[in-house]
């Protein structure tokens, strides 16, 4: 059975370079033989604000309704977004504020610190691209947005492996660099799939 992937575009823009990187996964994954939708944030509908917090129920917009059911579907996920100030755009953070709820995402336990992972059982890639060199990033900032996705939002919620590809410094890279980045990114689908 193919397996089922869903790829997640946290860039607004279908014409940047991670949109760029989430077709060529796509296209990589189904020529493997994979099932693959795309869930592009920037043409949803919802407000990324959640305005109580957990305190109060908030309403899900029907993109999120069925983006929630896309999650759900999916056995792999692919989260395909720029560094912007050292860790995700807004809108996907906005996005997983919204859809990664208790009782979607995880559940506390009553009378217990710790809590139940309830998207366990899927795996995940993150496809990250930055205008800082990679190794900065790691060895000089530590990484916060990579450690943020991966540790405290989709391990948190039972989702693994994660693994992180960076795609970097994009400031100044040629179209050749920017089609190896497109190969690879092609490549990393092709053995997921």
């Amino acid at each position: 059975m193919a397996q089922r992937i869903l790829v997640i575009l946290g860039h607004p823009s279908v014409d940047s370079l991670s949109a760029g990187l989430a077709q060529s996964y796509m296209e990589g994954a189904r020529n493997a033989g994979a099932e693959v939708r795309l869930l592009a944030l920037g043409a949803l509908t919802f407000d990324p604000l959640l305005h109580a917090g957990y305190r109060g129920a908030q309403p899900l917009e029907p993109d999120l309704q069925a983006a929630q059911m896309q999650i759900t579907w999916a056995e792999h996920l692919v989260w395909v977004y720029p560094t912007w100030w050292g860790a995700m755009p807004a809108l996907l953070k906005g996005f997983i504020d919204r859809v990664f709820l208790p009782g979607f995402a995880f559940k506390y336990r009553q009378g217990s610190q710790l809590w139940d992972k309830l998207l366990a059982g899927r795996s995940a890639e993150l496809l990250v691209t930055m205008d800082s060199p990679p190794w900065y990033y790691r060895w000089v900032q530590h990484m916060p947005g990579h450690h943020q996705m991966k540790t405290t939002i989709l391990e948190f919620s039972g989702i693994r492996p994660v693994r992180v590809h960076g795609f970097g410094p994009v400031r100044g890279a040629d179209a050749a660099r920017r089609a190896r980045w497109l190969a690879q990114a092609r490549a990393h689908g092709q053995r997921q799939g």
